[in-house]
Protein backbone atom coordinates (compact mmCIF):
# COMPACT_ATOMS: atom_id res chain seq x y z
CA UNK A 1 0.00 0.00 0.00
CA UNK A 2 2.93 2.18 0.91
CA UNK A 3 4.11 1.85 -2.53
CA UNK A 4 1.17 2.49 -4.15
CA UNK A 5 0.58 5.96 -2.35
CA UNK A 6 4.67 7.02 -2.90
CA UNK A 7 3.96 6.04 -6.67
CA UNK A 8 0.90 8.17 -6.97
CA UNK A 9 2.68 11.15 -5.06
CA UNK A 10 5.86 10.57 -7.53
CA UNK A 11 3.65 10.29 -10.54
CA UNK A 12 2.07 13.40 -9.70
CA UNK A 13 5.09 15.22 -8.60
CA UNK A 14 6.26 14.26 -12.30
CA UNK A 15 3.31 15.43 -14.01
CA UNK A 16 3.36 18.63 -12.17
CA UNK A 17 6.62 18.89 -12.96
CA UNK A 18 6.03 18.00 -17.29
CA UNK A 19 3.14 20.34 -17.27
CA UNK A 20 6.18 23.08 -15.54
CA UNK A 21 8.60 21.81 -18.28
CA UNK A 22 6.03 22.37 -21.44
CA UNK A 23 5.21 25.89 -20.28
CA UNK A 24 8.98 26.56 -20.37
CA UNK A 25 9.61 24.77 -23.50
CA UNK A 26 10.60 27.47 -26.25
CA UNK A 27 8.76 26.96 -29.20
CA UNK A 28 10.28 25.61 -32.36
CA UNK A 29 10.56 28.50 -35.18
CA UNK A 30 9.17 26.80 -38.30
CA UNK A 31 11.03 29.45 -41.40
CA UNK A 32 9.22 29.26 -45.09
CA UNK A 33 10.47 30.78 -47.38
CA UNK A 34 8.13 32.60 -50.65
CA UNK A 35 8.81 32.45 -54.37
CA UNK A 36 12.15 33.26 -56.42
CA UNK A 37 14.01 32.76 -53.10
CA UNK A 38 15.41 29.61 -50.65
CA UNK A 39 15.91 28.63 -47.33
CA UNK A 40 19.08 30.26 -47.47
CA UNK A 41 17.18 33.64 -47.13
CA UNK A 42 16.67 33.14 -43.46
CA UNK A 43 20.33 32.30 -42.67
CA UNK A 44 21.02 35.38 -41.02
CA UNK A 45 17.34 35.13 -38.81
CA UNK A 46 18.46 31.46 -37.72
CA UNK A 47 22.11 32.69 -36.92
CA UNK A 48 19.68 35.34 -34.03
CA UNK A 49 17.31 32.61 -32.95
CA UNK A 50 19.71 29.82 -32.43
CA UNK A 51 22.29 32.17 -30.12
CA UNK A 52 19.18 33.02 -28.39
CA UNK A 53 18.15 29.47 -28.02
CA UNK A 54 15.84 28.59 -30.30
CA UNK A 55 14.97 25.45 -32.49
CA UNK A 56 14.74 25.87 -36.60
CA UNK A 57 13.61 24.57 -39.47
CA UNK A 58 14.58 25.89 -42.90
CA UNK A 59 11.15 24.21 -44.62
CA UNK A 60 12.39 23.79 -48.38
CA UNK A 61 9.26 25.04 -49.99
CA UNK A 62 8.30 23.35 -52.52
CA UNK A 63 6.08 26.34 -54.12
CA UNK A 64 4.11 24.25 -55.73
CA UNK A 65 0.57 24.80 -55.04
CA UNK A 66 -1.13 26.12 -51.58
CA UNK A 67 -2.64 23.19 -50.91
CA UNK A 68 0.35 21.17 -51.01
CA UNK A 69 2.30 23.47 -50.05
CA UNK A 70 0.70 23.71 -46.50
CA UNK A 71 0.03 20.42 -46.06
CA UNK A 72 4.03 19.56 -46.27
CA UNK A 73 4.42 22.14 -43.83
CA UNK A 74 1.78 20.83 -41.67
CA UNK A 75 3.61 17.17 -41.66
CA UNK A 76 6.73 18.75 -40.70
CA UNK A 77 4.80 20.73 -37.51
CA UNK A 78 3.37 17.06 -36.60
CA UNK A 79 6.68 16.01 -36.08
CA UNK A 80 7.79 17.90 -33.13
CA UNK A 81 6.96 17.61 -29.50
CA UNK A 82 6.87 21.69 -28.79
CA UNK A 83 4.91 24.84 -29.38
CA UNK A 84 5.16 26.26 -32.68
CA UNK A 85 5.35 29.87 -34.40
CA UNK A 86 5.07 29.83 -38.25
CA UNK A 87 7.23 32.32 -40.39
CA UNK A 88 6.27 32.91 -43.56
CA UNK A 89 7.81 35.32 -45.87
CA UNK A 90 6.07 36.26 -49.41
CA UNK A 91 4.20 33.58 -50.87
CA UNK A 92 5.14 31.31 -47.74
CA UNK A 93 2.26 33.50 -45.69
CA UNK A 94 -0.03 32.15 -47.69
CA UNK A 95 1.10 28.47 -47.33
CA UNK A 96 1.67 28.81 -43.02
CA UNK A 97 -2.10 30.67 -43.08
CA UNK A 98 -3.99 27.73 -44.94
CA UNK A 99 -1.39 25.47 -42.44
CA UNK A 100 -2.60 27.31 -39.32
CA UNK A 101 -5.86 24.94 -38.85
CA UNK A 102 -6.85 23.99 -34.66
CA UNK A 103 -3.10 22.61 -34.57
CA UNK A 104 -2.86 23.65 -30.20
CA UNK A 105 0.73 23.80 -31.39
CA UNK A 106 0.93 26.30 -33.46
CA UNK A 107 1.07 29.82 -31.27
CA UNK A 108 1.65 32.51 -33.40
CA UNK A 109 1.98 33.50 -37.05
CA UNK A 110 4.86 36.26 -38.50
CA UNK A 111 4.57 37.49 -42.02
CA UNK A 112 7.75 38.79 -43.28
CA UNK A 113 6.76 40.76 -46.65
CA UNK A 114 3.87 38.25 -46.58
CA UNK A 115 0.51 37.68 -48.12
CA UNK A 116 -2.00 37.04 -45.15
CA UNK A 117 -4.93 36.11 -47.59
CA UNK A 118 -8.45 35.48 -46.77
CA UNK A 119 -10.72 32.37 -48.07
CA UNK A 120 -10.99 32.63 -51.40
CA UNK A 121 -8.07 35.28 -51.89
CA UNK A 122 -4.86 34.39 -53.71
CA UNK A 123 -1.41 36.00 -53.88
CA UNK A 124 -2.02 37.13 -57.42
CA UNK A 125 -4.91 39.03 -56.53
CA UNK A 126 -3.91 40.19 -53.55
CA UNK A 127 -0.44 41.72 -55.26
CA UNK A 128 -2.98 44.06 -57.85
CA UNK A 129 -5.28 45.22 -54.95
CA UNK A 130 -3.30 48.48 -54.41
CA UNK A 131 -0.99 50.13 -56.88
CA UNK A 132 3.41 49.64 -56.61
CA UNK A 133 4.19 46.38 -57.60
CA UNK A 134 6.94 46.15 -60.68
CA UNK A 135 7.42 42.47 -60.45
CA UNK A 136 5.46 41.69 -63.81
CA UNK A 137 7.75 43.51 -66.36
CA UNK A 138 10.91 41.34 -64.49
CA UNK A 139 9.23 37.82 -65.54
CA UNK A 140 11.42 35.85 -67.45
CA UNK A 141 10.01 33.64 -70.16
CA UNK A 142 7.90 31.19 -68.40
CA UNK A 143 9.21 27.60 -68.33
CA UNK A 144 6.59 25.34 -69.15
CA UNK A 145 5.56 21.98 -67.34
CA UNK A 146 2.83 19.61 -67.56
CA UNK A 147 -0.96 20.54 -68.09
CA UNK A 148 -0.43 24.06 -68.82
CA UNK A 149 1.37 25.03 -65.19
CA UNK A 150 3.87 27.60 -65.96
CA UNK A 151 7.10 28.07 -63.28
CA UNK A 152 7.66 31.36 -63.64
CA UNK A 153 11.67 33.16 -62.61
CA UNK A 154 12.79 36.67 -62.19
CA UNK A 155 15.25 38.14 -65.08
CA UNK A 156 18.35 37.31 -63.46
CA UNK A 157 19.14 40.98 -64.65
CA UNK A 158 16.35 42.91 -63.11
CA UNK A 159 16.67 40.68 -59.94
CA UNK A 160 18.85 43.14 -57.49
CA UNK A 161 16.77 46.09 -57.98
CA UNK A 162 13.65 44.48 -58.30
CA UNK A 163 13.76 41.91 -55.17
CA UNK A 164 17.05 42.58 -52.86
CA UNK A 165 17.99 46.23 -53.92
CA UNK A 166 19.08 47.00 -50.32
CA UNK A 167 20.97 43.47 -49.97
CA UNK A 168 24.59 44.03 -51.59
CA UNK A 169 24.83 43.50 -55.12
CA UNK A 170 27.42 40.39 -55.20
CA UNK A 171 25.32 38.63 -52.48
CA UNK A 172 21.84 39.80 -54.94
CA UNK A 173 23.82 37.70 -58.07
CA UNK A 174 24.07 35.17 -55.56
CA UNK A 175 20.43 35.02 -55.07
CA UNK A 176 18.93 35.23 -58.62
CA UNK A 177 21.40 32.41 -59.65
CA UNK A 178 19.95 30.23 -57.38
CA UNK A 179 16.41 31.27 -57.16
CA UNK A 180 13.38 28.91 -56.53
CA UNK A 181 10.61 29.00 -59.19
CA UNK A 182 7.08 29.43 -58.43
CA UNK A 183 4.07 28.01 -60.45
CA UNK A 184 1.82 30.29 -61.74
CA UNK A 185 -0.77 27.78 -60.26
CA UNK A 186 0.18 28.37 -56.83
CA UNK A 187 0.19 32.35 -57.41
CA UNK A 188 -3.58 32.19 -58.41
CA UNK A 189 -4.75 29.82 -56.39
CA UNK A 190 -7.28 30.47 -53.56
CA UNK A 191 -6.95 30.30 -50.11
CA UNK A 192 -9.31 27.66 -47.97
CA UNK A 193 -8.18 28.65 -44.75
CA UNK A 194 -7.20 31.84 -43.12
CA UNK A 195 -4.87 30.65 -39.55
CA UNK A 196 -4.65 34.42 -38.89
CA UNK A 197 -8.53 34.13 -37.70
CA UNK A 198 -7.69 32.21 -34.94
CA UNK A 199 -4.33 32.63 -34.54
CA UNK A 200 -2.82 35.49 -32.97
CA UNK A 201 -0.28 37.41 -35.47
CA UNK A 202 2.58 39.64 -36.13
CA UNK A 203 3.97 41.64 -39.53
CA UNK A 204 6.96 42.64 -40.04
CA UNK A 205 7.64 44.32 -43.97
CA UNK A 206 9.64 47.34 -45.77
CA UNK A 207 8.48 50.26 -47.20
CA UNK A 208 10.35 50.04 -50.60
CA UNK A 209 9.11 46.71 -51.16
CA UNK A 210 8.82 46.31 -55.15
CA UNK A 211 6.59 42.72 -55.17
CA UNK A 212 4.20 43.18 -52.88
CA UNK A 213 2.65 46.98 -52.42
CA UNK A 214 3.65 48.17 -49.05
CA UNK A 215 -0.16 49.53 -48.57
CA UNK A 216 -1.35 45.77 -49.63
CA UNK A 217 0.18 44.61 -46.34
CA UNK A 218 -0.32 47.33 -43.79
CA UNK A 219 -4.12 46.61 -44.90
CA UNK A 220 -3.52 43.02 -44.69
CA UNK A 221 -1.59 43.45 -40.97
CA UNK A 222 -4.43 45.50 -39.70
CA UNK A 223 -7.19 43.18 -41.17
CA UNK A 224 -5.49 39.87 -39.25
CA UNK A 225 -5.37 42.78 -36.25
CA UNK A 226 -1.53 41.73 -35.70
CA UNK A 227 -0.45 42.57 -32.42
CA UNK A 228 2.61 43.96 -33.88
CA UNK A 229 3.31 45.53 -36.93
CA UNK A 230 6.89 46.44 -37.85
CA UNK A 231 7.67 48.68 -40.68
CA UNK A 232 11.03 48.97 -42.02
CA UNK A 233 12.31 52.28 -43.61
CA UNK A 234 13.83 51.68 -46.98
CA UNK A 235 13.84 48.19 -46.65
CA UNK A 236 13.14 45.57 -50.01
CA UNK A 237 11.04 43.00 -50.54
CA UNK A 238 14.06 40.39 -48.28
CA UNK A 239 13.93 42.52 -45.46
CA UNK A 240 15.08 38.75 -43.27
CA UNK A 241 18.27 39.07 -45.65
CA UNK A 242 18.74 43.03 -45.29
CA UNK A 243 17.64 43.37 -41.20
CA UNK A 244 17.58 40.01 -40.04
CA UNK A 245 17.86 41.26 -36.34
CA UNK A 246 14.79 43.08 -37.02
CA UNK A 247 12.83 40.44 -38.34
CA UNK A 248 14.31 37.91 -35.53
CA UNK A 249 13.30 40.35 -32.99
CA UNK A 250 9.56 40.18 -34.16
CA UNK A 251 9.97 36.13 -34.28
CA UNK A 252 11.07 36.43 -30.79
CA UNK A 253 8.28 38.82 -30.26
CA UNK A 254 6.08 36.46 -31.20
CA UNK A 255 7.30 33.41 -29.44
CA UNK A 256 7.26 34.66 -25.83
CA UNK A 257 4.12 36.15 -25.98
CA UNK A 258 1.60 34.47 -23.90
Amino acid sequence: MLRTIVGSAMLATTLSAGAAFAAETKPTIILVHGAFADGSSWNGVIAKLEKDGYKVVAVANPLRSVRSDSAYVKRIVSGLDTPVVLVGHSYGGAVISEAATKDSKIKALVYVSAFAPDIGESSLALTGKFPGSTLPPTLDTPVELENGVKDLYIQQAKFHKQFAADVPEKAALAMAASQRPVTDVALGEAATNAGWKEIPSWSIYGSADKNIPPEAMKWMAERANAKDTVVVKGASHVVMVSHPDRVAKVIEEAAAAK
